[in-house]
């Protein structure tokens, strides 16, 4: 007998899965289900004009699964999203396949979930500020994962390559209650240090901004780079901040910001503080900048994947 695999869409997402049950199904997985350091490494696929493909597969108690991407930087002159791709959901126990998943929005859904966890457990509850390095899929995700776990958070200053994107950017997010302007309006790096949290999600290969701006307590969420030669912050912030990663080999092989902080002698890798670690109660005083580099792991599509295909009415037919 032929079954068909449902095919769970961006908006099918959107509709039925909020940002804080991403952000706490993803909690319960680093606290009881996964281990990061275990997790399948992703292959990597360089093709031609800077384009790649990524195969991410992974597996826990309940859930196998392999996320297949593609990355195209040039896709922001076409209008068409960067990331783009689908998630193939199996159950573990027999390896048969439940769904298809849209890969782009697991992808911007499961990214800001994670940067929430984080965040939940270093912001102030009364944290107002937020600077935004870019204007793309995941600037929105963070934007909107961050405004759920702070309503407190009031104020956004966007800055980016393209001013009228950025422009747009703001423009929309005004609509949605922030009190929002442009880098062109208000510095960044005057907005940086009255900021409790910057987030920078571009495709830059150099560091965006000045890093000793700043300040102590302030959390910095990198999100834009899974390339060891390309990053988004300087060594001098990375080797004065509270570094937390994924898993200290991944970031390593993986995170530009903090293999070329290492290469450079500012940053000790001993000195990196993993994921599940945090998670679990290490405690970082706020004595220095906080700085969380992502690279974006295969077990967080996975836990958020299966996360879908319960809350999602076609994910179970």
């Amino acid at each position: 007998m032929t079954t068909t695999i449902p095919h769970i869409t961006e908006r099918e997402i959107r509709q039925h899965v909020t940002y804080h049950q991403a952000m706490e199904v993803l909690r319960e997985a680093i606290l009881h289900d996964v281990d990061p350091a275990n997790d399948f490494p992703r292959e990597i696929l360089e093709l031609a004009d800077h384009k790649q493909l990524l195969f991410m597969p992974s597996q826990s108690k309940r859930w196998v699964g392999s996320k297949l991407i593609s990355v195209n930087p040039g896709n922001y002159r076409r209008n068409l999203d960067r990331i783009q791709g689908l998630y193939l959901l199996m159950d573990a126990e027999t390896t048969t396949p439940r769904a298809l998943i849209d890969g782009a929005e697991l992808t911007e859904l499961r990214t800001a979930a994670m940067s929430m966890v984080i965040a939940d457990q270093i912001l102030p509850r009364d944290a107002r500020k937020v600077v935004l390095y870019g204007y793309g899929a995941q600037a929105r995700a963070h934007l909107l994962g961050l405004k759920a776990i702070r309503p407190s958070l009031e104020q956004v200053v966007v800055t980016g390559r393209n001013q009228v994107k950025a422009e747009m950017f703001a423009a929309n997010a005004a609509e949605h209650g922030w009190d929002a302007r442009i880098g062109a309006a208000m510095d960044p790096q005057v907005a940086i240090p009255e900021a409790s949290v910057v987030v920078t999600a571009t495709g830059a290969g150099k560091p965006l901004f000045d890093g000793s701006a700043v300040r102590p307590g302030t959390l910095v969420i990198a999100i834009g780079s899974h390339n060891n030669d390309r990053r988004e912050l300087d060594a001098d912030l990375m080797g004065r901040s509270h570094v937390i990663v994924e898993d200290k080999a991944t970031a390593l092989r993986e995170a530009g910001d903090v293999a070329i902080a290492v290469a450079e002698g500012k940053l000790d890798p001993e000195s990196l503080t993993d994921l599940q670690d945090f998670v679990r109660g290490v405690s970082l005083p706020r004595d220095r900048p906080y700085v969380y580099k992502s690279v974006g792991m295969s077990w967080q599509d996975l836990v958020v994947a299966g996360e879908i295909y319960e809350r999602v009415p076609t994910g179970r037919r």
